[in-house]
C-alpha cells in the first residue's frame, strides 16, 4: 500500500485494546460485587468459622487478579515524532522510528508483531485483534507511519554546493 493512498495519522497517537479494557472492567467488577454480595449472604456464623489465613489466601488470590487485569488494562501503543513506545503488561519498550521495519498482523494472530532492526520481533499487545475494524485501522496507520519514516529515511540531501 502506498503511503501516499491515506494521510499520516496526528502524532502523538495512542492506541488500546477496548475489548480487553471493557471485558476486565465489566467482568472483574461483577466478579467483585459477587463475591462481596455472597460474602455478607453466608451470614455471621459462617464468616466466624473462616481464619485468618483463609481469608487472606482469598484476598491474595483476588490481589493476584487486579494485577493480571492491571497488566491487561495498560497495554498501548503510542507513536511519537521521537518512536514507538510500547507497553506490554508490565514492560515498556521504546523504539526510534529507524529501528522499526514492519507491522505483521496475519489472519488470526491475537496481535501484531514489529521487525525490529536488530533482527528480533516484539509483540504490540496494545492492539487487539477482537477489537476488529478498530484493531485492523491500528495496524494500517502504524504501517503508514513506519513506511513514511523509512521513505524519508532513503530521501538524503544533496551535498552542499561549492
Amino acid at each position: 500500500m502506498p503511503a501516499d493512498s491515506e494521510p499520516l495519522p496526528r502524532l502523538p497517537r495512542t492506541w488500546r485494546p477496548l475489548g480487553v479494557r471493557l471485558a476486565v472492567g465489566f467482568f472483574g467488577g461483577m466478579l467483585t460485587v459477587v463475591c462481596v454480595a455472597a460474602w455478607f449472604a453466608v451470614g455471621p456464623e459462617v464468616r466466624g468459622n473462616v481464619s485468618v489465613w483463609q481469608l487472606g489466601t482469598v484476598i491474595g488470590i483476588a490481589l493476584i487478579g487486579v494485577a493480571i487485569g492491571w497488566g491487561l488494562i495498560r497495554c498501548r501503543v503510542t507513536a511519537s515524532p521521537a518512536g514507538l513506545e510500547l507497553v506490554n503488561g508490565y514492560s515498556t519498550h521504546r523504539y526510534e522510528w529507524a529501528e522499526v521495519l514492519a507491522v505483521h498482523m496475519p489472519q488470526g494472530a491475537p496481535f501484531p508483531v514489529l521487525d525490529l532492526a536488530d533482527g528480533t520481533s516484539r509483540p504490540a499487545m496494545g492492539i487487539q485483534s477482537s477489537d476488529g475494524d478498530r484493531a485492523r485501522s491500528a495496524v494500517r496507520e502504524l504501517r503508514l507511519l513506519v513506511a513514511a519514516t523509512a521513505e524519508r529515511s532513503l530521501k538524503r540531501p544533496d551535498p552542499p554546493a561549492q
